[in-house]
């Protein structure tokens, strides 16, 4: 009979965090995302990854509720694992799990429970590239615009291309993880995680490209997002197509020439918006969003997101596009309808749905236009208002 290697990598999974932000009653490991607790699912992203010797670390008086959790997700592979009780600061919980490591370990890495959707590629990928004498972490880019601000003063900007969004697992040779560890627990310094800890004991840490999916349930909009990612992978009934339908309302008022529905207009009253202010693009991406589950306009695009400020329909729509092909949906067509005195349309109507087609990348798309005969903040010439219905079907 063939003995089953011991392994010489482990992961330490830190559970031991309050839920505080996202105003749980509980440890934020044990809230429920889908029927499975945060813990569950960066289990399951565990256990598909390469064989390792597993560490969880609860909170304590939540032993056994880890424990069962452990169980569930080894599945019968017989991975060496355990639960130990976390300290009252992270560091004290990741020095709890570096304590329950076998002799035989001499790669660990340290994961957060919170990034509970983080893949077993992520996972084997900081492994593999940790080396003797330094440590890995997964990043990504910044992508956000950055200033630097006193108070509600902006006083500078950032350069963004320093700087990268760090992740977990971080990987790291053991005896120098333990080595900075120890140094630390007697110092009684704080880090904000082990790469900043590892780096202040003289380390060098290096890093490898992170995953959107790896992010922090940190707040409510964290769990909320957590759940409409698994809800994508849930099966639908093959060749059922889903509708969605998106509303958009722009006042006149804006800086510019108009845009809409793909076009600039000279000559015409611009809208106001975040972006260009065209509601028939606009009106285009919740439609295919809903249609796909997806979230809306608001979550994607919105004042929160300022890199697309100023943006043209063909960015919002290729990127909803690719939205919706991540998410396994291809795109039937579309149908928008705009209410509105201005701009004449009729002349342009072809080329309109040329243009918000292509950045669909060729889903049918028709542009259709309408008065109130005078009726409204549309017939009185003080805006639009657009409706849009989307097709959408899984790939």
């Amino acid at each position: 009979m063939t003995s089953i290697p011991t392994p010489t990598t482990a992961i330490i999974v830190v559970a031991a965090g309050s839920g505080t932000r996202l105003g749980a009653d509980m440890p934020k490991a044990l809230v429920d995302i889908d029927g499975r607790t945060v813990l569950r699912h960066a289990l399951d992203g565990v256990f598909a990854a390469q064989r390792m010797q597993v560490v969880v670390v609860a909170p304590a008086g939540f032993e056994q509720a880890a424990a069962d959790m452990l169980t569930d997700a080894d599945q019968g592979r017989a991975w060496p694992a355990s639960v130990v009780v976390g300290g009252q600061t992270r560091q004290q919980s990741v020095a709890a799990g570096l304590a329950a490591l076998d002799a035989e370990i001499d790669v660990v890495l340290v994961h957060d429970a919170a990034r509970a959707l983080t893949s077993a590629a992520q996972i084997d990928a900081v492994a593999a590239a940790v080396t003797p004498d330094a440590g890995v972490i997964p990043a990504l880019p910044v992508v956000d615009t950055l200033k630097q601000v006193s108070g509600d003063e902006v006083v500078g900007p950032v350069d963004r291309s320093l700087l990268a969004a760090a992740q977990t697992p971080q990987g790291f040779p053991r005896r120098a993880l333990e080595a900075a560890y120890e140094r630390v627990l007697l110092t009684g310094d704080e880090h904000t995680d082990d790469a900043a800890l590892f780096a202040a004991d003289g380390g060098t840490v290096r890093r490898i490209p992170g995953s959107e999916r790896a992010f922090k349930i940190t707040t409510a909009e964290d769990l909320e997002r957590a759940r409409m990612l698994l809800t994508q992978r849930m099966p639908s009934p093959p060749m059922l197509p889903r509708i969605g339908v998106g509303t958009d309302v722009h006042a006149f008022g804006g800086e510019g020439n108009l845009w809409l529905a793909g076009l600039e207009w000279p000559g015409e009253q611009p809208l106001s918006g975040h972006s260009d202010g065209d509601a028939v693009a606009h009106a285009m991406v919740d439609a295919l969003l809903g249609a796909a589950g997806l979230g809306d306009i608001g979550q994607h695009f919105g004042t929160a997101h300022p890199e697309y400020a100023g943006a043209h329909a063909d960015v919002f729509l290729a990127r909803t596009a690719a939205m919706l092909a991540e998410a396994g949906f291809a795109i039937g067509n579309v149908s928008v309808q705009f209410q509105g005195n201005r701009p004449r349309f009729s002349a342009r109507r072809i080329e309109a749905e040329q243009v918000l087609s292509a950045a669909l990348g060729g889903a049918a798309v028709t542009v259709s236009a309408t008065t109130t005969d005078g009726l409204g903040f549309t017939g009185r010439g003080e805006g639009i208002a657009v409706t849009a219905v989307a097709l959408v079907h899984r790939i």
